[in-house]
């Protein structure tokens, strides 16, 4: 079919339509959204609804199917979720008013990033659509949350490192330049990053600046630090575009833009962030056992988005995190006034969001006044805070009230208000005089009936006189067929029935449209007044966002004093040192799971000058992961301000913590699970500095044991060399020959977690000790795991025969030979002379603790490579 031969409605349709080719369309008819063509046979597969056809009879039927628009958007959540965009047409002028076929017009494009809807985001994340460009040498990031007006931009040197931003952000839409997805410079971005093409004059710098610039009626950029940031106004630009173009409409609530430095926190790139579970549990995927799950005692929605923002990039600057300490201590310190605060908070409702919704004009009548109840709560919460804190951070600035706001909504919106805001109710009594005279009006029709049916009934003396309304006829006067006959001579018979004769009369036609009406007038004139206070709170807007960030600040802070004084957290010091020391530390998720069992504290030391590498060695299941992840979650705890789990701690401010954990495949990309650790592990010694925290679990033990070990050993070494300084390294490892380092680096040290072997069981200490351990006890945990018998006794006898064999003895031997002199130290030579193997043989020597079959063996051994020596041979 083409638009020649359509009907001027399919017509229309395909104009439309033809605007937004990569769009659904949802096409208004009436009391529903149609979908026609190729968009109706892709909707009705994702949406399961039926697909039927315009013109049936036709050669050639149109595919058709719709959904109810009052419920469109749980349909077009569905569509969002499985990568569709849709474009929502609307019906732009009165139908009853059209003259011919109804004005109709595209009013919003929504996106993965752009739908807000209540009920289809969560309410503790952040909704980002974000933009990557290149601009000569830098790339540009830049995010925009459409639901709360948040705007934000950073520059990176490289795509790899753009794309760590954009997966810290986790935005639900990327915008790149089209011809980005086929540059080798941006190959590894699009890995798991979901990408929308744009033209590239989106990305104008000149032209981002221009209209970043119109936004915020300023002259230039520099007011917002931006004056020479290229690729970040790039990127705001065209991310800025894009969502006002989709949205169809100024985007008022977007008043600033702030730049993100990357040296203002401390960096967790998103294999860190899953590692250590902060935000998901790598088990199930779930929030329930993270980090954030534990800390997270807000009360608001922009106090849990604020608090999730903190622990994502914690903090640098040791003067801003002593101010957040200093307020969280206040807190914690005075439960009855933080009591009254919390109590206050619990009543406010999502204000940035709802703020949001005003500027948008998608606001109803319970969303002003679920704002301007939250605007009441606050004069009772500022008052708590003024008399009993006095941190910074804990005080709001009286000249930002958004009182006016809250007035205006409480002087005009009725308490019980629809969602609709077109079909009436929504204005209070008595606000307007011209629309309580309609409503007084419409709310008389029921007292002039009873009064018009009395009196027709004593005028013509028939009993069975009725004066009725219904949709169809309007208000009608009936009577019985038996008393018809008597209808007086001015009824004008409008309907039969069976057993009665309906009438009307010229006084009751006049009635008729006088209700009408004034219905009709009644609810117009409410939709224009609620109009206006919708406009009346916009002017207002700055306020109300100055009272939201208040709001989600002391959510946030008294959300972590209220978890340090449930857990009985410590305030850590955090200062400018290399050190880091915790005493009697514990981990926050691990300690609240335990069941029936006490969990151990323990203690760590890290420094740059003697323990900078810390090799610790112990079984699986003992507790060595938890000691790893104890100490980085107790740094990022420390750095975003909160309270710690620990007897008492000292964190010198760190910039990056860097994990490699477990075994991670990513097959979808062909990425084998051993190509992932190297991945991650050369990332780390790229970019790991001495200010850095590294948490290494297990490198090495995806490929075979000696490249492994060789692997594991090299990397401990470079980390400990690294730059002169090296880096703060937990190294936790079945390498057993890794202890061994101690002798070559001078700032490395053993520990190990405590067992304790009981009549061929294991019991697990969970405790740190100094000192490496030469024993993995693997086959005892797999027969605590429920490993057939048979299976663990033949284990350990071919772990026996391993032990025992001469060849076993030797490798070990290669392993911790040593040979030459680099740099003041002994290093590792994997082909040492006989005369180190038997030195090193003999200083290992322990025949009181061999059985006679080990020490003749041994003894064997060493008389071979002594007449070898004596023979000439090497």
């Amino acid at each position: 079919m083409t638009v020649e031969t359509a009907t001027p409605m399919v017509r229309q349709y395909l104009e439309i339509k033809s605007d937004y080719p990569d769009a659904i369309l949802f096409f208004r008819m009436g009391d529903f959204y149609e979908m026609f063509f190729e968009d109706a046979q892709k909707a009705s597969r994702a949406l399961s609804i039926t697909l039927t056809s315009r013109n049936r009879n036709d050669p050639d039927p149109i595919p058709m199917c719709g959904v109810p628009h009052h419920s469109a958007n749980r349909y077009i959540a569905r569509l969002i979720n499985q990568g569709f965009k849709v474009a929502i047409c609307d019906q732009v002028e009165d139908p009853v008013a059209a003259k011919g076929l109804v004005r109709r017009d595209v009013t919003r494009v929504v996106t993965a990033g752009t739908f807000d809807e209540e009920g289809s985001i969560e309410k503790d994340r952040s909704l980002y659509t974000a933009a990557a460009v290149r601009a000569g040498k830098r790339f540009g990031v830049a995010a925009l949350d459409l639901s709360t007006g948040e705007f934000t931009a950073s520059e990176a040197e490289s795509a790899a490192a753009a794309r760590e931003e954009i997966l810290r952000l986790a935005p639900r839409e990327v915008l790149v330049p089209l011809p980005a997805e086929t540059d080798p410079a941006w190959e590894d971005f699009f890995r798991d990053v979901p990408a929308t093409g744009l033209s590239p004059d989106f990305f104008e710098p000149a032209q981002a600046r221009e209209t970043l610039c119109r936004q915020f009626s300023t002259q230039s950029l520099e007011g917002f630090g931006m004056a020479d940031m290229d690729a970040a106004v790039a990127a705001a630009g065209a991310v800025f575009r894009y969502v006002r173009d989709t949205q169809k409409q100024d985007l008022l609530h977007v008043t600033r833009l702030s730049p993100t430095v990357s040296s203002a926190f401390l960096w967790l790139d998103a294999a860190t962030a899953r590692n250590l579970e902060l935000f998901e549990s790598i088990a199930s995927g779930e929030t329930r056992g993270t980090l954030f799950s534990m800390l997270d005692r807000t009360l608001t929605p922009m106090g849990a988005r604020l608090l999730r923002k903190w622990m994502r990039a914690p903090l640098r600057e040791v003067s801003l995190i002593i101010e957040r300490q200093d307020a969280v201590e206040e807190l914690k310190e005075n439960p009855p006034a933080r009591g009254q605060v919390r109590e206050a908070l619990s009543r406010v409702q999502d204000m940035e969001r709802l703020r949001s919704r005003i500027a948008l004009n998608r606001a109803n009548g319970r969303d002003l006044l679920g704002l301007a109840a939250s605007l009441a709560e606050l004069p009772a919460v500022y008052a708590v805070l003024s008399a009993h804190f006095r941190s910074p951070l804990l005080q709001t600035d009286a000249a930002e009230d958004a009182g006016e706001a809250r007035d205006a909504v409480f002087r005009a919106i009725s308490p019980d208000a629809p969602l609709s805001v077109r079909d009436g109710g929504i204005i209070r009594e008595g606000f307007d005089e011209e629309l309580d005279e309609l409503r007084s009006i419409s709310r008389d029709a029921k007292g002039f009936i009873a009064r018009l049916e009395a009196q027709e009934r004593e005028k013509t003396g028939l009993s069975s006189l009725k004066v009725r309304y219904n949709k169809v006829f309007g208000y009608y006067i009936e009577i019985s067929k038996a008393q018809s006959e008597k209808a007086p001579a001015d009824y004008v018979r409008r309907q039969t029935l069976v057993n009665a004769e309906r009438y009307v009369t010229e006084e009751l036609k006049g009635f008729e449209q006088k209700v009408l009406t004034a219905e009709e007038r009644a609810k117009a004139l409410e939709y224009e007044i609620f109009c206006r206070v919708r406009e009346d709170v916009l002017t207002h807007d700055r306020a109300v966002a100055a009272a939201a960030e208040t709001v989600a600040r002391i959510d946030a802070l008294s959300a972590l004093a209220q978890a340090a004084d449930e857990n009985d957290y410590c305030r850590p010091e955090v200062d400018e040192t290399d050190r880091i020391a915790i005493t009697d530390g514990r981990h926050p998720v691990v300690e609240k799971s335990l069941s029936g069992e006490r969990y151990v504290e323990n203690s760590v030391l890290l420094d740059n000058a003697e323990n900078q590498v810390l090799v610790i060695t112990g079984p699986n299941m003992a507790g060595k992961s938890t000691v790893l992840r104890q100490v980085a979650v107790t740094v990022i705890l420390a750095q975003m301000g909160s309270f710690v789990p620990a007897k008492s701690a000292t964190v010198g401010a760190t910039d990056r913590i860097f994990t490699r954990v477990g075994a991670l495949d990513n097959l979808a990309q062909g990425q084998s699970t051993f190509l992932v650790e190297m991945q991650e592990t050369a990332n780390i010694l790229n970019n790991a500095t001495d200010k850095s925290l590294v948490i290494l679990d297990e490198i090495g033990r995806g490929t075979s044991t000696f490249d492994g070990l060789s692997i594991a050993w090299a990397v401990a070494e470079f980390l400990h060399d690294k730059g002169g300084k090296g880096v703060k390294t937990l190294f936790a490892t079945h390498y057993h020959e890794l202890c061994d380092l101690t002798r070559t680096m001078a700032r490395v040290k053993n520990f190990h977690i405590a067992v304790k072997e009981w009549n061929e069981k294991i019991i697990f200490l969970r405790k740190l000790m100094p000192g490496g351990t030469n024993k993995s006890h693997g086959i005892a945990v797999a027969r605590l795991a429920g490993v057939p018998v048979k299976v663990v006794e033949r284990a350990r006898e071919v772990l026996s025969a391993i032990e025992e064999s001469d060849e076993a003895r030797v490798r070990r031997a290669i392993a911790a030979a040593k040979s030459g002199k680099a740099r003041g130290q002994v290093q590792l030579n994997l082909f040492p002379s006989p005369e180190e193997l038997i030195l090193e043989t003999l200083e290992g020597l322990s025949l009181d603790s061999m059985t006679p079959v080990q020490a003749l063996n041994t003894l064997s051994y060493l008389q071979e490579k002594i007449i070898g020596l004596k023979n000439g041979k090497r």
